[in-house]
């Protein structure tokens, strides 16, 4: 049976963000911990993004961040992290992102953290990875993603097995095991797609 052994957390890197958001993300840090699960992610110091790093690396854990060079200082490339690769452009700061990762989990976040869901999730639909996806809806924050989603395929412009290539979840306990339970019913995490 397959067992995660890292995840891609993709969150936002606003402070300006509700208080409860970055809560989550300590707890889920911890957990992943707990499970000894390797943090991936997009190597920033600040907002959620910060708040997950810093917890896994006070619990004893493992973070790789990938950060492009320009957003060294608007991200606040993160220094006490276990492994902060520094590339060139977001393309191959995501590519690597998705290699290193056993799964993929959204966190409330903005801009950015829709684009790299809708990437990651456009790539399951395309067979360039079976790797499993789920969505904390802390709050509810992302029931109006769900809601498109919904939309979309009511007017068939996504089919209803795109819709369940992603599972909402309300806590990080139920995100980790729906990622386990997604690694094993494919039994399959590795692909060389991507």
């Amino acid at each position: 049976m397959p067992h995660i052994s890292s995840i891609c957390v993709y969150c936002g890197s606003s402070n300006d963000g509700p208080k409860a958001h970055r809560e989550v993300a300590v707890e889920l840090g911890k957990m992943m911990v707990a499970r000894d699960i390797r943090l991936i992610y997009g190597g920033g110091g600040v907002g959620v993004m910060g708040a997950i790093a810093d917890a896994v690396m006070d619990a004893g854990g493992d973070v790789t961040g990938i950060i492009p060079d320009f957003l060294m200082h608007q991200e606040a490339g993160h220094s006490k992290i276990t492994n902060l690769e520094v590339v060139k452009t977001m393309h191959e700061r995501k590519a690597r992102m998705a290699e290193l990762s056993d799964g993929f989990l959204i966190l409330p976040g903005g801009m950015g953290t829709l684009e790299e869901f809708f990437e990651i999730v456009t790539w399951r639909k395309l067979n360039l990875h079976n790797k499993p996806i789920a969505i904390l809806n802390t709050e509810g924050f992302w029931d109006g993603l769900r809601n498109l989603i919904d939309d979309m395929a009511a007017a068939n412009y996504a089919r209803p097995a795109d819709v369940a290539l992603t599972t909402y979840v309300g806590t990080p306990g139920e995100a980790l095991d729906a990622l386990e339970q997604q690694a094993s019913a494919s039994g399959n995490l590795a692909s060389d797609k991507l």
